[in-house]
């Protein structure tokens, strides 16, 4: 039987792909350090569990389409902290961040228009524009400029009559950029002058180091209406299996629209919806301890990058992830090595191949995704051991 092309033109996850080779490595009694996903290893805040707690209905029943009235609301006070204003009806609750940006691109976009998104990206992105029948469109950030945005005409060549947004994530998975105000002024510029939208993933703002300044694209004023934004309390709380997560935006006639896709999936569960309203209750100590962690982490994984000969890395200023070039030809091949032909005291590490967070044929094949999402001792032995890895796996590749 045929299969779509629809699905036979997608990826699977250069995160996911290699989960086999994990496995059959561990049933060989092989410790794996698992650098490849960004899972946080940091304790759900207690508040979760005790939202979770308070459900005592007798009946587990449908929640509203839009998603249920306390977490809407604990939303809209999260954001008054950040200086965001949204209004009930400008939120709408989604199984994760995920689902907010493949209902956006559905919304906003007809089968083989296009979208605009700096590369590298998070993966993910291909496979929700695929779903969509929705064509990514390129544009290169270096390593050696820190991934930051180019030139506003490099951007502005890619829009042709089919382009309906730019998505960019911000701090930035898989490359951790945090964008200046400028940077993010010049986006709110381009759509405005081209009558675009601009999908903000702003998932990771919590995440932003070395004391810099994060700028929403909300924080645009002027370009609100066309400003569409995706979040999740996966990262920000360590709560990535509960898949709650929203899109929000100003735009009346958007929220109008794609509330019809919210109700074709009838609701987000109602349970995670209650546990997740309660999280607005976590102590600020919480966000100052794990931003600490994460900090610490960041700065071990790239003391430990630079230290290795060869290997081409920019200190990340956000989330947990970084981009290493590495001075070997294929990523994938060393990443899939690492599972199934080295350990080194019955241990070895999961990295994800970069390339598949290219859109550009032939970028990223040399490069690999880390995140810092362990504790700091488990981290320190597995750059180690990565360290030890990739001398062993050049002396043989060179014979």
């Amino acid at each position: 039987m045929k299969l779509s092309n629809r699905i036979q033109a997608m990826q699977f996850s250069p995160i996911r792909k290699l989960v086999p080779y994990a496995d059959e490595a561990k049933k060989r009694g092989i410790s794996v350090y698992h650098l490849n996903i960004g899972q946080p290893d940091i304790h759900t805040p207690y508040t979760f569990a005790e939202g979770m707690n308070k459900y005592t209905d007798k009946v587990l029943k449908y929640g509203n389409s839009q998603g249920i009235n306390s977490l809407i609301e604990s939303f809209i006070k999260y954001y008054k902290e950040w200086d965001i204003d949204f209004a009930k009806e400008e939120i709408m609750i989604t199984n994760g961040g995920s689902e907010a940006i493949m209902f956006a691109l559905m919304a906003i976009c007809d089968p083989g228009d296009e979208i605009i998104v700096p590369e590298p990206f998070y993966t993910n992105y291909s496979g929700f524009a695929d779903v969509a029948s929705v064509k990514i469109v390129p544009f290169i950030t270096r390593a050696e400029n820190g991934f930051h945005l180019p030139a506003k005409e490099e951007i502005t060549s890619k829009i042709t009559s089919k382009t309906r947004a730019i998505l960019v994530s911000n701090p930035g998975n898989p490359t951790g950029v945090v964008y200046t105000e400028a940077e993010v002024r010049m986006l709110s510029d381009i759509v405005n002058e081209n009558e675009l939208f601009l999908i903000a993933d702003e998932v990771y703002r919590e995440f932003v180091y070395d004391d810099l300044k994060y700028t929403s694209a909300l924080y645009m004023t002027d370009t609100l209406d066309k400003i569409i934004l995706v979040d999740s309390i996966s990262k920000r709380y360590s709560a990535c299996g509960a898949r709650i997560g929203l899109v929000a935006s100003k735009n009346k006639d958007f929220m109008s629209e794609i509330l019809k896709l919210g109700q074709t999936r009838l609701c987000v569960p109602t349970i995670e919806q209650l546990a997740a309203a309660n999280l607005i209750n976590t102590p600020k100590s919480y966000f100052v301890k794990v931003k600490k962690e994460y900090e610490e982490r960041r700065n071990i994984l790239h003391k430990y990058l630079s230290k290795i000969p060869g290997v081409v890395c920019e200190k990340p200023k956000g989330a947990f992830y970084v981009i290493a070039k590495l001075p070997i030809e294929n990523g994938e091949k060393f990443a899939k090595w690492l599972l199934t032909d080295f350990n080194y005291n019955n241990k070895t590490v999961m990295v994800a191949p970069a390339e598949g967070f290219y859109a550009t044929h032939g970028l990223g094949i040399n490069e690999i995704r880390l995140s810092y999402c362990l504790n700091a001792d488990a981290l320190k032995d597995a750059m180690e051991i990565l360290g030890i890895a990739l001398e062993t796996y050049m002396s043989l590749t060179k014979v």
